[in-house]
């Protein structure tokens, strides 16, 4: 398998893969926006054409109202029963004969009307007039709807089904006397066939597939060809698609400011993208003829490209046979002209340093051999350092035997093998520091004092090894070494505030800087300059191991505070 890979592994099918896998993601990106401007497009067009077919069912049901509407008023505006409800207004009884000849005349324009099946009429007392018995309009409605005749003044009002008969549904108004300053005169009630609001053609041949419900205000049905069990599901939801039985429903409202009546749409989704399985077989089948087209020109523009650059490789395998051998020249694109002629270059260029690579590298062996020859041995130099501390402590010697232990062991601590760590304590550190302090105490006796203020919490934090006396050392020689009496030397570690950090901070009594002087100091510790007894290069050591051993976001600069006359503190922070 990875022979068969390394075969095929080549730069003309390299850059064959790759424009055909731009291509690919060219063709998808492309074709996937088409999909979806597409499938926007369809769907939006029904959404509009379910939308509109929402208002015209409305906009029919507000014609079937008014043309109620109208007829009631006809009624209720005929002169003979407003002298019928004038006289009953009055306190006169209406006659048999009068109740007979105004049922014959309300009957005649019933006729005349559709859907209407039955007209009631009542006088200011609730007490039915037509037909002719002794039914009560309080035992007839729900005294709500009453109410809402008084509120509505005169104008038709939807009182929904009959309770006495539910094939039918009952409308009703108030009837105000026009010889009587339209004083309230008493009530019509029509009774309404439910065949009336039947669904329009389009909506019954379609009733397999959409869903239309008409409510009232109440969110009562009026009419609708849904039969299932999600209807209050449907009603009371104001998501644009609803699932009912595992089928997505796309959901359109439409509410009439006539009547306040909400006719209520569903589609089937999948009936709105049904034209969308043809785009995706025209949008793929365009792809694949696009890919095989690219392909054919890829092949070609590849193999092209890379003729020339498999000649030259041919002859820098010839290298490996003994010299570089010249590629002659060829006609290509400037770039593999270029690239040949610098294979040619080099190979000539190659050709002369291979001898002086060989000479230099005899030469530097030797020169090795002579530096490893010339090097002491650390364990020689702490056996001489161990052999003359035993002469002076048998001489009794004490104060010296003291200083060669101290170095000693300050050797041992700062000649550190590849394999030993570089971390150390706080505590050893310092321990370092007290031994180099002994050395120094014998340059400036009495006169140099130091002193360390530590947390005994951060005396196992670990450390850089020589962090501190480097500082020590630059302190005692710069600073307090360069005055008259004493030197002191404080070392003080202390925590960062908030911060997981450490302060550790070098002071000393010395002669101080002025700023001029601080900022010669900072530049030399970036390495900007070089100073005469180079001052400033234990700073530089150790601002370049904070950053060899820190992140660059865990730690800060070395900080130097110091004013000419007062001494000088320099100090840096890192993590616990």
């Amino acid at each position: 398998m990875l022979k068969y890979f390394k075969r095929w592994n080549t730069l003309r099918n390299q850059l064959l893969v790759v424009y055909l896998f731009v291509m690919f993601i060219v063709l998808f990106i492309v074709s996937a926006i088409t999909y979806i401007l597409v499938e926007n497009l369809l769907q939006n067009n029904a959404e509009e054409q379910i939308r509109q077919t929402a208002i015209e069912s409305s906009g029919r049901y507000d014609s079937l109202f008014e043309q109620l509407n109208m007829v009631t008023k006809q009624v209720l505006t005929n002169e003979e029963l407003q002298d019928v409800l004038l006289q009953e207004s009055e306190g006169e009884i209406t006659s048999f004969n009068d109740r007979q000849s105004l049922m014959s005349t309300t009957n005649l324009i019933q006729a005349n009307a559709d859907g209407i099946y039955s007209v009631e009429i009542y006088n200011k007392d609730f007490q039915r007039i037509i037909p002719i018995d002794s039914t009560l309009l309080l035992d007839r409605l729900d005294p709500h709807w009453i109410v809402q005749a008084n509120e509505a003044g005169g104008r038709l009002i939807w009182m929904g089904e009959d309770p006495l008969d539910h094939n039918y549904f009952l409308v009703g108004r108030k009837i105000n006397l026009m010889d009587a300053d339209f004083n309230f005169g008493g009530y019509i009630v029509a009774r309404i066939n439910r065949n009336y609001f039947q669904l329009n053609s389009n909506q019954q041949e379609n009733q397999s597939k959409d869903y239309s419900i008409l409510v009232d205000k109440r969110n009562n049905p009026i009419v609708t060809n849904y039969h299932g069990n999600a209807l209050d599901q449907i009603l009371r939801t104001d998501d644009e698609t609803i699932t009912i039985d595992d089928q997505e429903y796309m959901l359109v409202k439409d509410t009439s400011d006539l009547t306040g009546w909400t006719m209520h749409i569903l589609t089937p989704v999948n009936q709105l993208t049904a034209g969308i399985s043809t785009v995706q077989a025209g949008i793929l089948i365009a792809g694949l003829i696009g890919l095989l087209i690219f392909f054919i020109f890829s092949f070609f523009l590849s193999t092209f490209i890379t003729r020339p650059i498999t000649r030259l490789t041919k002859t820098m395998r010839q290298a490996g046979e003994g010299v570089l051998a010249h590629n002659p020249e060829m006609n290509s694109t400037n770039e593999i002209n270029e690239l040949n002629q610098t294979y040619n270059q080099l190979a000539e260029e190659t050709n002369y340093l291979v001898q002086m690579v060989y000479e230099k590298e005899i030469i530097k062996n030797r020169t090795e051999l002579k530096a490893l020859q010339a090097q002491i041995h650390p364990h020689f130099l702490f056996n001489t350092l161990d052999a003359l501390y035993w002469s002076l402590d048998e001489k009794e010697e004490e104060d010296l035997s003291n200083v060669v232990l101290a170095m000693s062991e300050l050797f041992r601590y700062t000649i550190t093998k590849e394999n030993e760590d570089e971390w150390v304590t706080v505590k050893e550190e310092l321990d370092h520091v007290e031994r180099y302090m002994k050395i120094m105490h014998m340059r400036f006796g009495d006169r140099l004092n130091w002193e360390k203020d530590v947390d005994f919490d951060w005396l196992h934090v670990k450390i850089p090894k020589l962090m501190i006396q480097p500082l020590v050392e630059n302190a005692i020689l710069h600073g307090a070494g360069n005055v008259t009496g004493k030197c002191n030397i404080t070392v003080r570690i202390e925590k960062v505030a908030e911060n997981q950090r450490i302060r550790i901070t070098v002071s000393d009594n010395g002669p101080g800087m002025s700023k001029e002087k601080i900022a010669e100091v900072k530049q030399h510790m970036e390495g900007g300059i070089r100073h005469q007894k180079q001052q400033g290069l234990a700073l530089q050591n150790v601002q370049q191991r904070l950053r060899l051993f820190y992140e660059t976001e865990q730690i800060r600069d070395i900080i130097i505070l110091s004013e000419v006359g007062k001494g000088t503190k320099v100090s840096f922070e890192i993590p616990v």
